[in-house]
């Protein structure tokens, strides 16, 4: 039996309440909250945070990793394998990049299913958009990931259709900070008879109708024709997942696995689970769920995750994504990573082990810490502590996620893996401490 052997998810700690945008540009905004990625995180880090939250209580360990994205970091050089460093992953475990679109997700995920060995598959996108555009206030940023394999799954694959067609309805160029779209009532008549051809040719391939499907997915860019794809599909519109975007926005390549996991988390044992995706065409999973997802606990929910976030003003948004220019800090920006260095390591830099064992995945208590109004940051103050972690090791650290008045001796905290800072296009990864937040 081959299928889900488990899932996790990763939302940034930051919430924007879209009524700040329309009140200092003029235009857009909206009600509700979307998820934004600190200045520290983009969609590798958020990847390996997914990742690690997917394998945490899996007994697994992946001989295949799938990532997924729009806005990788780097080009000609593959994002993969810096996620599969920071999660520890053997040697001999392939790491390979699948990017360009939200399909990417659904096909590295049909990858996965059609494969032999145990696979990590995730999505991982940081939305832009123009200052006041809809992709702007109706974006997110987020990751999300998933165990495929045999075994004692939680949910089996059932069935599968699709249907693939070349039209132009949005298109990003590289470097751009947000994607354009063609008259939108042309899309939704491209989209829902691509949606409703996969979805006939699943059920009809699982031997289901619409009545059978306990929970319906339908991930996409395309907000009216998701909506008109779920209307159409015949499935009760009480069973269609919620798409979250009035408390987290649409993360792109993250929502196809973000909305499985929400559909995951309420299912129980022998559901139907159907999984549409609209992108370039649509991919349609049939999944139905084991007896083992009674028992399965996912350490960091979406709900819990998405009830756990902290505002961040527009302003301080916008500087974020390098959109609004402020006064950098009065020291020296630093100087380039050096390729040699870090290759020699490795196992430190990236996963966090030393002689001593493995910190990524311990937690401890700040023993002593200053806040430093002068260092370089691309959001100063820089918060650094000193923890001591519960198995008696003790690191001097930064902290993030957490504002300099919050911080107290004796706060619990845990490590998070994040970008320090970008140098002649040369992304600095390593680790900081963040307070323990949505864990159940």
């Amino acid at each position: 039996m081959r299928g889900i052997l488990g899932w996790g998810v990763h939302l940034p700690h930051g919430r924007l309440d879209r009524t700040q945008i329309a009140a200092l540009v003029g235009t857009g905004g909206g009600k509700g909250t979307r998820v934004v990625s600190s200045y520290d995180e983009d969609s590798t880090t958020m990847a390996v945070e997914a990742g690690r939250n997917a394998l945490r209580d899996s007994a697994t360990t992946p001989a295949t990793l799938w990532f997924a994205t729009t806005t990788p970091a780097y080009l000609d050089k593959t994002n993969a394998t810096a996620v599969h460093a920071a999660l520890r992953l053997d040697r001999s475990a392939a790491a390979y990049d699948a990017i360009g679109s939200m399909r990417s997700t659904v096909g590295a995920l049909r990858a996965a299913l059609d494969g032999r060995d145990t696979a990590l598959v995730v999505g991982s996108d940081v939305r832009t958009g123009r200052p006041g555009s809809a992709d702007e206030a109706n974006g997110a940023d987020a990751a999300a990931a998933v165990v495929v394999g045999d075994g004692p799954v939680v949910a089996e694959l059932v069935a599968h259709g699709l249907a693939t067609e070349e039209f132009l309805d949005r298109w990003r160029g590289p470097g751009e900070p947000g994607s354009r779209q063609w008259e939108e009532r042309f899309g939704e008549t491209k989209y829902v008879p691509l949606g409703a051809e996969a979805l006939k040719s699943a059920l009809g391939a699982a031997g289901l109708d619409a009545a059978a499907v306990d929970h319906l997915v339908v991930a996409g860019l395309h907000d009216r024709a998701c909506a008109s794809v779920a209307k159409a599909s015949g499935v009760d519109p009480d069973k269609v997942v919620d798409r979250l975007a009035a408390s987290v926005g649409n993360p792109g390549a993250a929502q196809p696995l973000l909305l499985l996991a929400r559909a995951l988390e309420a299912a129980t044992p022998g559901q139907v689970i159907v999984l549409v995706v609209l992108s370039d065409g649509a991919d349609v999973l049939v999944l139905r769920t084991t007896e083992a997802i009674a028992s399965y606990r996912a350490s960091r929910p979406v709900a819990t995750q998405i009830m756990s976030g902290a505002p961040v003003e527009y302003g301080r948004y916008l500087a974020w994504r390098g959109m609004l220019p402020v006064e950098p800090p009065r020291r020296p920006e630093p100087a380039r990573p050096s390729a040699s260095a870090a290759g020699r390591n490795t196992d430190w830099k990236f996963g966090l082990t030393s002689s001593a064992g493995v910190l990524a995945d311990q937690q401890g208590a700040v023993t002593t810490f200053t806040i430093d109004k002068l260092a370089y940051s691309q959001s100063p103050p820089v918060v650094f502590a000193v923890v001591d972690f519960d198995d008696g090791e003790r690191l001097p650290i930064e902290l993030t996620d957490v504002k300099a008045d919050e911080v107290e001796i004796g706060m619990r905290v845990e490590m998070t893996f994040r970008r320090l800072f970008a140098s002649d296009g040369i992304v600095n990864y390593f680790w900081k401490a963040r307070p323990i937040r949505g864990v159940e």
